[in-house]
């Protein structure tokens, strides 16, 4: 599933993530990377200790938790802080695939779903395109400021590279309450569907009563918490 989230950030939410980026101290991204991705990695990254990345880090994970369709998407359990990087001209990611397992701190994460925050817009830059593959292809990814991707972390993707400009983002990772990719898009479907019966029927009309109690019961049976 691939889910594009609009508005995570205001626009002077990205203005002040960018004011406070651009005054940052950036190292090479590949202090992050696994050892497979650290081969086909090429861009900057602000330090994961360091306070600004702390500071607008706090900020996104409150945006997030007040975000509907970021948690009806990623049912999520836990969140990884987020991270910071920037592609210049000429800068890259190959293929690759998440590591399954991030530590932040002594707290140990499954990463199963990927999330990036686009903190520059289209206009600014050519190439960048976040490109996510799965059964039905490759899917060529490049938002507005402030909106998100979210996507199974189990996924194949890179990031075409930089012929002008540059791209800013967040990326970080979730472990969902729901392991399985294919649980969670039967999920958002049926949440869809409810929300937009009850838009029309109401929440007390004994259908939409009906669906909303058997989307919780499976959530129920597929959720680890």
């Amino acid at each position: 599933m691939l889910a594009h989230i609009e508005a995570v950030l205001s626009l002077e939410q990205v203005a002040l993530c960018r004011e406070r980026l651009a005054a940052a101290d950036w190292i090479d991204g590949r202090a992050t990377a696994g050892e497979q991705s650290a081969k086909v990695k090429h861009n900057l990254q602000v330090p994961e200790d360091a306070p600004v990345a702390r500071e607008l880090g706090e900020m996104i994970l409150g945006a997030l938790g007040r975000n509907q369709a970021f948690v009806a998407a990623a049912l999520p359990l836990r969140v990884f802080p987020p991270l910071f990087n920037r592609y210049d001209a000429g800068m890259g990611f190959g293929a690759h695939v998440d590591n399954s397992i991030r530590f932040a701190g002594s707290v140990r994460f499954r990463t199963d779903v990927s999330c990036t925050l686009f903190l520059s817009d289209p206009d600014e830059y050519d190439g960048g395109e976040l490109i996510v593959e799965d059964a039905f292809g490759e899917h060529a990814v490049k938002l507005a400021a402030g909106d998100m991707i979210l996507y199974p972390a189990t996924s194949l993707h890179r990031v075409a590279p930089i012929t002008r400009g540059a791209r800013w983002g967040a990326f970080f990772w979730a472990q969902s309450m729901v392991k399985s990719d294919e649980q969670r898009t039967l999920l958002l479907g049926l949440d869809r569907s409810v929300q937009g019966l009850a838009a029309r029927l109401g929440h007390n009309d004994p259908e939409v009563v009906s669906l909303t109690g058997t989307y919780h019961n499976l959530l129920r049976m597929w959720a680890e918490v």
